[in-house]
């Protein structure tokens, strides 16, 4: 048995023990907006609901271990406090992750990851259409538990009202949990799937994905390729030469393209999407 005081170790050591045995853990996806409007969207996976009555979710947005900075969501919420927390299924989590990268302030994910914004009835920030379930919530209190890299953040969310896609729930109005297919945090780069067992999402690149928005349009619009299969073809530090010139594609080589993105071999699927270029 190791045995080990947290207080002798590094900070990101201690931080991927945490994270390797608490698991798996669910996954605020939350949308916010700053003072001027700004929309960010980023993906939390220390998080869970804690009340009924009031009905009350936590999350915490910790300071880098890397630079003690804090992050958009933090800095939005203690501007505007109002949150939502949008549930994540497998269909999404390719974007998701996507969404994870660290763009500039006032670059908005939705953009990015290629969701899209649904104005929310009773808060400012927008809800993501593809998720299954979302909650608006309205900020109760935001409490600091550190002020050094890796010290969380706890922001107490009050839910005001619920949005549930009808196709997840079962024949007595209970969500299904086989429907709503949502996914966990384990760790590492590894997650799991209520319907099946665990499977990997690379991290986002440290210099940041291109983006949803920076593929050639006859990617964006095809009927073939999925959100996800979206999200692992805009997570690139840079398209591949020529990518632009991409204006038709057969749909051969789109369902080989995709094949390659099954089994998680992006580059391949670049190349079949490009080799046409001339």
């Amino acid at each position: 048995m190791l045995t080990i005081d947290p207080h002798q170790i590094p900070t990101a050591k201690l931080h991927s023990y945490l994270l390797g045995a608490v698991t798996p853990r669910p996954i605020c996806f939350a949308s916010t907006v700053d003072i001027e409007g700004n929309v960010n969207l980023s993906p939390f996976s220390f998080f869970n609901v804690f009340s009924a009555k009031p009905p009350i979710m936590v999350f915490s947005p910790a300071r880098r271990v890397r630079d003690n900075t804090t992050k958009h969501t933090l800095e939005n919420v203690q501007q505007v406090a109002e949150v939502v927390v949008n549930i994540v299924s497998y269909d999404m989590v390719q974007q998701m992750s996507l969404a994870s990268a660290e763009y500039d302030k006032g670059v908005n994910e939705f953009v990015k990851a290629g969701f899209t914004e649904v104005p929310s009835d009773l808060v400012k920030p927008p809800r993501v259409k593809e998720s299954p379930v979302q909650f608006e919530c309205k900020v109760n209190e935001v409490i600091a538990l550190g002020e050094e890299g890796g010290a969380g953040h706890l922001v107490i969310c009050e839910v005001v009202r619920l949005h549930i896609k009808e196709d997840i729930l079962d024949a007595t109005g209970v969500i299904d949990p086989a429907l709503i297919d949502t996914v966990a945090r384990m760790g590492g780069n590894w997650y799991t799937r209520s319907r099946s067992g665990i499977f990997e999402v690379p991290k986002p690149v440290r210099t940041l994905g291109v983006g949803i928005d920076a593929l050639p349009e006859v990617i964006r619009s095809s009927k073939i390729f999925s959100g996800n299969d979206l999200g692992m073809l805009a997570n690139v530090q840079s398209l591949p030469a020529g990518s632009e010139k991409i204006d038709q594609l057969e749909e051969e080589d789109q369902l080989k393209a995709r094949e390659a993105l099954k089994m998680g071999d992006v580059p391949t699927a670049w190349s079949i999407l490009t080799k046409n270029i001339n």
